[in-house]
């Protein structure tokens, strides 16, 4: 009968493995880290599954204690003779019918205890601990630990100040201080950082999820954002390019001062085996012209030996000005695509042929070609998708409208004014399990969208953001696991008080569901618990009329961090440079598979020909004295951005065929993503350049690293 059970836990670990392989680099990234993420992931989504089965077992075992088998009373009749004769009275019907997925009362306990220990220890101790490990800039095992352990020390001292100051508090009141009551204000204090997390999500989240689904049923507004976000973009990477070569400055003044036979000479050999050849050349080309001047003095090359502790530093920034320069690389790449797409909708939105025709081919799949025909894709691209939207957009504000009036509503018992508590009382007069498990599953799901979708798209000061197609690094992996692990409790506490199910939220004797047994009660600390039940609605319907009005964009805007607004000069300008940098990046492509044809016709051998060979000999070709010619515009990158339809991994392979030094971007995947397990590579615009890349893409991906310190 645990059927259901089954199942949640299957789709938990089908969407976490799914989701995990969107923004990871499986084959590159430690296994320790895949484990740690997914687990962290599967965790959190199964408690979203796990919770309407709970529900609907407290609700059957509430109709068993009401209706409990009252002793039959015996119909006493006479025969003929005058004697009685006893005859059993019949069974009661039970009213009760048993729930759909019904588990053993011991299982949902022993589930809860491992999932939230689990959970509490990888949130904790585990994932914090390696997130500062795989940031360390040190050159020895003992010193990343012993970095991560101090930076930890750090973090977690601040916690326990602040604990400190709660235990003094209750103790000034006179309150008694044994273990259970620190196990609750230690789950009250967890709570209220949750809660107040989960307000800010859902706040923006309840508004922005319906209005992104209206703006996308619009082709023109689509395309308009698409051009403002790739202007923004390209400006990240030229920022990210400029830091890649102030640090590489730095690198080289060093690099000179440090003799070959010196004891730091090992750890600067460290240092410089992550930093791709090209990028090396270029800043010793740039040293030698400037003569050292750029360090800030203007004085020569300075004779001091650095110490360890510089090398630390300066290694720990390489690290990350080269994960960033590779991210904006590949995002950049993907949203060129992305543009390319919306702008081949827009012209075949008015086709009357009825056939998807896109400006640059893309390989098809057999598979895709039959399921997924040029016919089809333009009735879903331009004939069905947009209304298809609209649809969802009004479903989901619905649902939005439904939550915040619960919101606001949960705390009132009588009457009863939550919209899904009256849902559940009315299912539950009933018995009817299935629409209560139905019903749940809905919500939750809502909840979990707005929730972890605001998480999958927030960029903390561009240190951790989860970026597709396999872009995102092990720090930004581990950071969204713990905001999972941190969030999904406060979370389904918050669900089980709007349908009226937590005993603390309605001040009244109800039989608890296991997952309040175990995981607690949707408390917070003493101090903020009185009026709790005033401000709570009103920070959520403030932070939704916030977002609504979209004052946060306006004050980042005014700020000076471009926000995409309408009728704004800023976003105007912007849009328009988008569009010329996509115009330029067309015309790099055109160019590129002119070259090509050119090859087929003259007959060469296609398999010693990278794509965009000739492209690459040009920006990389080098004469006399004068070095690497290349322009400084934002749409130049250092790993060639803007041809991005080329597989940058596949061109050193192939170059060595053809005596050219090899790619920026394979330096990095060599030197840099060994360390990093990080890898550039990006999908080609024809069918000859996929073709290159899956086989190439058959060499260069081996197997994961081997041990847990391949960085030393």
């Amino acid at each position: 009968m645990a059927y259901l059970l089954t199942f949640g836990i299957i789709t938990a670990l089908i969407l976490a493995s799914v989701s995990l392989y969107r923004y990871g680099n499986i084959p590159r990234q430690h296994i320790l880290v895949t484990l740690s993420v997914l687990t962290a992931w599967c965790f959190s989504f199964l408690i979203v599954f796990t919770i309407p089965l709970d529900v609907t077992s407290t609700l059957y075992r509430q109709c068993l204690a009401e209706h409990k088998p009252t002793p039959a009373v015996d119909n006493i009749t006479s025969n003929t003779q005058g004697a009685a004769l006893t005859t059993p009275a019949p069974p009661m019907p039970a009213p009760c019918q048993e729930p759909w997925g019904m588990v053993p009362e011991s299982v949902f306990p022993d589930l809860w205890r491992i999932i939230y220990w689990s959970s509490q220890f990888l949130t904790w101790l585990i994932m914090p601990l390696m997130q500062s490990y795989l940031k360390a800039g040190d050159f020895t095992v003992k010193g990343k630990l012993k970095s991560a352990l101090i930076e930890n020390a750090i973090y977690y001292g601040s916690y326990l100040f602040i604990c400190g100051v709660l235990l003094i508090y209750i103790a000034a009141k006179g309150e008694s201080l044994d273990g259970p009551k620190l196990k609750a204000i230690a789950s009250s204090a967890s709570n209220t950082w949750g809660l107040f997390l989960l307000i800010l999500l859902l706040g923006y989240a309840l508004v922005e999820v319906p209005r992104s689904l209206w703006n996308n049923a619009k082709p023109g507004f689509t395309l308009q954002y698409a051009y403002f976000k790739a202007a923004k973009l390209s400006t990240d990477k030229a920022e990210a390019e400029e830091h890649v070569d102030d640090i590489l400055e730095s690198l080289q003044c060093i690099s000179r001062t440090v003799p070959n036979n010196h004891e730091l000479r090992p750890c600067l050999e460290t240092i410089l085996r992550k930093v791709p050849i090209e990028l090396q050349e270029r800043a010793s080309r740039n040293f030698a012209r400037t003569g050292g001047s750029g360090m800030g003095s203007g004085s020569t090359t300075s004779t001091i030996l650095p110490s360890e502790k510089a090398l630390v530093r300066i290694h720990k920034q390489v690290i990350k000005s080269l994960q960033t320069l590779q991210r904006t690389e590949a995002l950049w790449s993907v949203q060129v695509n992305r543009v390319l797409h919306l702008e081949d909708v827009a012209r075949n939105i008015h086709s009357s042929e009825r056939r998807f025709k896109s400006e640059f081919t893309r390989q098809r799949s057999p598979m895709e070609r039959i399921c997924y025909s040029p016919t089809l894709e333009w009735y879903w691209e331009c004939l069905l998708k947009p209304p298809f939207l609209k649809t969802l957009c009004v479903i989901t504000a619905t649902m939005s409208a439904m939550v915040v009036w619960s919101e606001l509503t949960f705390f009132s018992r009588h009457p009863v004014l939550s919209v899904f508590a009256n849902v559940i009382y009315v299912a539950k007069e009933s018995y009817d399990f299935l629409t209560i498990e139905v019903f749940s599953m809905i919500v939750l799901c809502y909840f979990f969208y707005c929730t972890y979708s605001t998480i999958l798209r927030i960029r903390f000061l561009n240190l951790y953001y989860l970026a597709p197609h396999h872009q995102t690094n092990e720090h930004s992996l581990i950071f969204s696991g713990m905001l999972l692990c941190r969030l999904t409790p406060p979370m389904c506490l918050n669900f089980l008080g709007l349908i009226h199910m937590d005993s603390h939220i309605i001040q009244k004797r109800i039989m608890e569901t296991y997952y309040t047994q175990i995981m607690g009660h949707m408390d917070v600390i003493g101090i903020i618990s009185n009026g709790f039940n005033i401000y709570f609605p009103m920070c959520m319907l403030a932070f939704c009329l916030a977002t609504w009005f979209s004052l946060g964009s306006r004050a980042l805007n005014a700020l000076g961090f471009q926000q995409f607004l309408q009728n704004e000069t800023i976003a105007t300008e912007l849009v328009q440079e988008g569009k010329d940098l996509i115009a330029r990046e067309k015309r790099r492509r055109l160019r590129a598979e002119e070259s090509m044809a050119r090859r087929r016709d003259l007959g060469r051998p296609m398999d010693l020909i990278p794509p965009g060979g000739n492209d690459y000999l040009n920006k990389y070709r080098t004469g006399g004295a004068g070095g690497v010619t290349s322009s400084r515009t934002p749409a130049d990158g250092l790993l060639r951005d803007g041809e991005s339809g080329y597989d940058y991994a596949a061109v050193a392979s192939s170059a060595s065929a053809l005596g050219v030094p090899r790619s920026l971007s394979e330096e990095i995947n060599e030197r840099f993503g060994r360390s990093t397990q990080m890898q550039v590579g990006f999908r080609g615009t024809n069918e000859l350049e996929q073709d290159y890349e899956i086989e190439h893409e058959r060499r260069i991906v081996g197997p994961p690293p081997r041990g847990l310190f391949d960085d030393v």
